[in-house]
């Protein structure tokens, strides 16, 4: 199977930079017209966004057209995040089937759709103000489920965060206020786990709370007056809670280890697909997306298309979860070998 990708910018949102973007993938694949096409735009195109897909289906010469729109999108070779562009993804083969997992699962909204929540494994983007596409039309619900070319795909997912101190439990708690944890106030306990240079004024913004190392992070609300922390997710009392902190270069180093255990020193993937947090990426890094660095000297010269959103989706024991701050990179094998 042949797959390519290709990023175009421009100053305006409009139908040529999708042309422009596809010829290119086309070009790079050495097609003269895909089977199937991912196209994910910038949020720039959001309001109208049915001229730039009828766009990208007839350049490709294909119906099968399925994406969304993002707060940036990105290829292995860069990422746009404040001028509109468009990224896509050509392929010479159509998506095997209705049921080859994992599913491409696009969604707008804050949160995970309750039918996701069980069944097949999915692994995609969440984005505030999507708008998703499937079969070359706009989805009504803001939704799209799609199948890929592939054999096989390998989930790496890279929470990027630092774990400070052993797990403690909560003593106290009401609501979505953490009272207390080992017996002493919450805001204590977590100055304790705190290198000595941050305890004076905690980056509540960095810090997350964990039941456990595989689970989507518990972000902190705020520290209040009295000791208490207030958290976005209930914990009861007995619970056990771990605290960590996200910084630049212990995510990359996640990164990194993430990519190296998904292949474990096998052959390199056909394409991949990565679905980043827009809090993760260069905002974070200072600049250069590190996580997409991290893919490239990986894995040069692999085809991928990205995107930026405000959740990643990733399947974990049986259920399908939204984690935030988060990379989900999915590595993909072709159907044929």
């Amino acid at each position: 199977m042949k797959v390519a990708s290709a990023q175009v910018s421009g100053h305006l949102a409009t139908p040529d930079l999708v042309t422009a973007a596809v010829r290119e993938a086309l070009a790079r694949a050495g097609l003269e017209r895909a089977a199937a096409l991912l196209l994910l735009l910038s949020r720039d195109f959001a309001r109208h966004p049915q001229p730039a897909i009828l766009a990208a289906a007839r350049t490709a010469g294909c119906l099968q057209v399925g994406g969304c729109t993002a707060h940036g999108v990105f290829t292995e070779n860069g990422g746009q995040l404040d001028q509109p562009a468009a990224a896509v993804m050509v392929f010479s083969e159509a998506p095997p089937g209705p049921t080859a997992p994992p599913l491409l699962s696009l969604a707008g909204g804050s949160t995970l759709p309750y039918a996701w929540r069980s069944g097949p494994a999915r692994v995609g983007l969440l984005g505030s103000e999507s708008v998703c596409w499937s079969g070359g039309r706009i989805s009504d619900d803001d939704q799209a489920s799609l199948t890929l070319p592939a054999r096989h795909c390998t989930l790496a997912r890279s929470s990027g965060l630092r774990r400070l101190g052993e797990a403690q439990a909560v003593t106290a708690s009401l609501g979505f206020e953490v009272q207390s944890i080992a017996h002493g106030s919450a805001v204590d306990s977590l100055r304790r786990a705190l290198p000595p240079e941050l305890r004076d004024q905690p980056p509540l913004h960095h810090i997350v709370a964990l039941r456990s190392p595989d689970q989507p992070a518990i972000a902190i609300l705020s520290a209040n007056a009295d000791g208490s922390l207030s958290l976005t997710e209930r914990l009861a009392p007995g619970e056990m809670l771990r605290w960590a902190i996200r910084q630049p270069l212990s995510a990359e180093q996640d990164m990194r280890d993430t990519l190296n255990a998904a292949v474990d020193g096998q052959n390199a993937p056909d394409f991949a697909l990565m679905f980043s947090c827009i809090g993760r990426g260069p905002l974070f890094y200072g600049g250069d997306d590190r996580d997409l660095l991290a893919f490239r000297e990986r894995f040069p010269g692999v085809p991928l298309l990205g995107a930026y959103g405000s959740g990643q989706i990733a399947p974990l024991t049986g259920s399908n979860l939204l984690f935030q701050n988060t990379v989900v990179t999915l590595l993909c094998e072709s159907p044929h070998v």
